[in-house]
């Protein structure tokens, strides 16, 4: 079997997949984020490292697995992070994940020594405060003295795999969400760590996702309950690999959406594609020689969690249950309510750290499914943005497959149908896509599956969602209330 562990924002699930690519099995172990002042967001790397240990030796309990039965072990991470490591390999603070974004000054710095043009030309990626290089840069001025200490910055996939193996190193498509990598070149960019001032001694080497870095060691089998040897492949970023677990290895496989904390749309290509107002990105796919055009929102299905933590602290399993029917009650704009899902900063389409969330049109007529409602079409309207950029740049999209937490719900799905005008299409695996991606890497990797085209084989479309065309056409008025919405708003974020 194949152990499949994904690295999220809220936790690490562990997944056993047979040979097949069956689900055998899967464990969730969570930990926590610490958000502060100034869009500050960390964690602590051990906490990673213990909920990989914890979860390994809990699934495989679980599925009666014996350890001689793992073929390999594979990750898939959250991206975008800088997790500062000394010579011995330990943690000299905690990591700053993707959503910090306390790194304005450094990026402003890179953007007026490198220009913006020049850098998405490079990398695909805007310059942007949530990437890596500028964090390094912020890390480098408010820590010198743990600066000086610093002997390799890592992503937190592969600070796991070198706990397991001892070896340092990363791939590409994990590289191409630092704001360092020369995305054509396939390695570090000397311009943007020039640039920057950053040393390429401090970045691990890039190898192919489906590297074997090692066997298990015999300390790190002790703390897991795994098999001395068991080899470890690399992996990579979640975004990558939950494109490769929905099935979209080629053009032609089609879009998909990814609605879990942070959320996106993406497709595959065999160039990058560059937009030229920079609204999107593009990532290297672990696919070798494949790209993904995406755009990604900082708080997508975290826009859902907030207001519902909001409206119902309690701890109550059913409580997403009931504000999504009662949000389903309500028609276009919740009776004249917006909502900016802004509430991390802002990636994709205004690349604006600044940006905060706000409900515009807030009525004392309004309620708890209004507000649901219009928190659940902010994120789809923010979205349909790269729907029209794409469309502009000439990939268009002819449908969208659904996957992460999010797509389970029907009403959310039908809103994605109706703001976008395509249909949406659940995906069987759901909330199982990075890790089945991640499977996918390793079985390729230790000649499980002969390649990557078996993931289109292994999740079909579950349920699907047809566009209401009246509806359309009140949400194509409605976006550009949204928009403006946005527009006037900005420079009072600036003034907050």
């Amino acid at each position: 079997m194949i152990l499949a562990h994904d690295l999220g924002t809220t936790g690490n699930k562990a997944s056993l997949y047979s040979r097949d690519g069956l689900l055998v099995g899967s464990q969730t172990v969570t930990y926590a984020t610490n958000f502060g002042l100034h869009g500050m967001a960390v964690q602590n790397a051990e906490d990673w490292w213990l909920a990989v240990r914890q979860g390994t030796k809990q699934l495989l309990e679980k599925t009666r697995t014996q350890p001689k039965d793992i073929d390999c072990v594979v990750f898939s991470g959250q991206m975008m992070a800088v997790v500062p490591l000394d010579a011995d390999g330990e943690p000299l603070c905690p990591a700053l994940i993707w959503a910090d974004t306390r790194a304005q000054e450094e990026c402003a710095q890179l953007v007026e020594s490198i220009g913006m043009e020049r850098a998405y030309e490079i990398t695909g990626h805007r310059l942007n405060p949530t990437y890596s290089l500028p964090k390094m840069m912020w890390l480098r001025r408010t820590e010198p003295a743990l600066w000086s200490r610093l002997k390799t910055i890592v992503q937190p996939k592969d600070f796991v795999t070198y706990r397991l193996t001892g070896r340092l190193a990363t791939d590409p498509s994990d590289a191409s969400g630092m704001n360092a990598f020369d995305q054509k070149q396939g390695r570090w960019s000397e311009e943007l760590l020039s640039a920057a001032g950053i040393d390429e001694a401090l970045l691990p080497e890039i190898v192919p996702s489906t590297t074997v870095l090692g066997g298990v060691t015999q300390s790190a089998a002790a703390a897991t309950g795994l098999l001395a040897g068991t080899p470890v492949v690399v992996g990579g970023g979640d975004g990558p690999c939950a494109a490769l677990g929905a099935g979209v290895v080629r053009p032609e496989s089609g879009a998909y959406t990814y609605l879990g904390s942070s959320s996106w749309i993406s497709q595959a290509s065999m160039q990058p594609l560059h937009d030229p107002l920079m609204r999107t990105m593009t990532f290297s796919h672990v696919v070798p020689g494949m790209y993904l055009p995406t755009a990604t929102m900082q708080a997508g299905g975290a826009s859902f969690e907030w207001v519902v933590d909001l409206l119902h602290p309690e701890p109550d399993p059913e409580r997403f249950e009931r504000l999504l029917a009662a949000a389903s009650e309500v028609g276009p704009s919740s009776d004249g309510l917006l909502f900016l899902p802004h509430l991390l900063g802002e990636r994709s389409p205004y690349w604006n750290p600044r940006a905060r969330g706000a409900f515009v049109g807030l009525a004392k007529h309004h309620g708890q499914a209004q507000v649901v409602h219009a928190v659940l079409e902010g994120v789809a309207m923010n979205l349909y943005t790269a729907v029209l950029a794409f469309a502009e740049m000439g990939s268009q999209i002819e449908s969208v497959g659904a996957i992460g937490g999010g797509a389970r719900s029907d009403v959310w799905l039908q809103i994605f149908a109706d703001v976008w005008g395509l249909p949406v299409r659940r995906r069987s695996i759901v909330e199982e896509a990075n890790g089945l991606g991640a499977a996918v890497v390793g079985g390729v990797a230790v000649g499980l599956f002969p390649d990557f085209d078996v993931a289109t084989t292994l999740s079909e479309v579950q349920a699907e969602f047809a566009p209401n065309e009246e509806r359309h056409g009140r949400y194509e008025t409605l976006y550009t209330s949204f928009l403006n919405s946005y527009r006037a708003l900005e420079p009072i974020f600036d003034e907050l």
